[in-house]
């Protein structure tokens, strides 16, 4: 399913969020827990919120009609998915619909924080859905406690963040490199993209030992690029390179 302004052939305006800034909302947004307060239908097409808080009841109540809900009144819910399009931010909400190819996999970046979604046990399809608030205008300085507020009329989320009490199972050093926004050797896939969000090309290849590595590549030249390699789930090596400047670090 692609969103309407894709298939139309309309290119969204482009945000103005700090690569910070959107790993930022990816961390404390991915696998949020919610309550709803009021039926939520599924939908493949997001269900259009305002920054305001606003929504366009007669589409709401349409899909509400259209089938069963993707959550009743009362029912625990999960953001499962984070994606950045133009002026709308999207949210996966348990799991999303189930129907192939996901219409997210054509738009910016998305994680996952290695959490099942709510009610999606091995071979059940999705029936959850998705969110799309609207801007109105290209994001900027936005933080997950922002959109939390205008997502109160429908959701009201734990007190506790599940990001934060994921954190605080953490080791010291790993808490520490997760708050520095960097990947050191030991972490997991799930605490590198917690880290430094999504990279922007992965390499597999294996080595002269016959050991299967997958790199994780940040950042374009010139500037820095940083390699993060795993072998299995667990990152083995971080090493930096300056593209065009003569200059290469290696992770102490």
């Amino acid at each position: 399913m692609v969103p309407a302004a894709l298939s139309a052939g309309v290119i969204p305006t482009k945000d103005k969020l700090t690569e910070d800034e959107k790993i930022a909302l990816l961390r404390d947004l991915s696998a949020e827990y919610a309550k709803a307060k009021e039926a939520i239908p599924r939908s493949k097409k997001p269900l259009e919120i305002n920054a305001d808080g606003t929504f366009a009841q007669m589409e709401w109540q349409a899909a509400k009609l259209s089938g069963e809900p993707a959550a009743r009144q009362g029912d625990k819910v999960q953001i499962t998915h984070v994606a950045f399009e133009g002026d709308h931010l999207i949210l996966e909400i348990n799991g999303g619909i189930t129907n192939g190819r996901h219409w997210y996999d054509h738009v910016q970046v998305g994680m996952g924080a290695g959490t099942q979604p709510v009610n999606n046990g091995t071979g059940t399809p999705h029936m959850g859905t998705y969110i799309g608030i609207n801007f109105h205008k290209p994001m900027e300085n936005l933080d997950a406690a922002a959109v939390k507020k205008i997502l109160a009329p429908i959701l009201e989320f734990d007190s506790h963040s599940a990001t934060v009490m994921y954190m605080d199972t953490l080791p010291p050093e790993m808490k520490q490199a997760v708050a520095e926004k960097r990947a050191i050797v030991g972490m997991d896939r799930d605490q590198v993209m917690l880290a430094v969000g999504r990279p922007e090309r992965k390499v597999r290849e294996t080595n002269k030992d016959g050991v299967d590595t997958e790199d994780w590549i940040y950042g374009t030249p010139p500037g820095k690029i940083t390699f993060v390699t795993f072998v299995g789930n667990k990152v083995i090596k971080v090493k930096d390179q300056y593209a065009g400047l003569g200059i290469e670090t290696s992770p102490k």
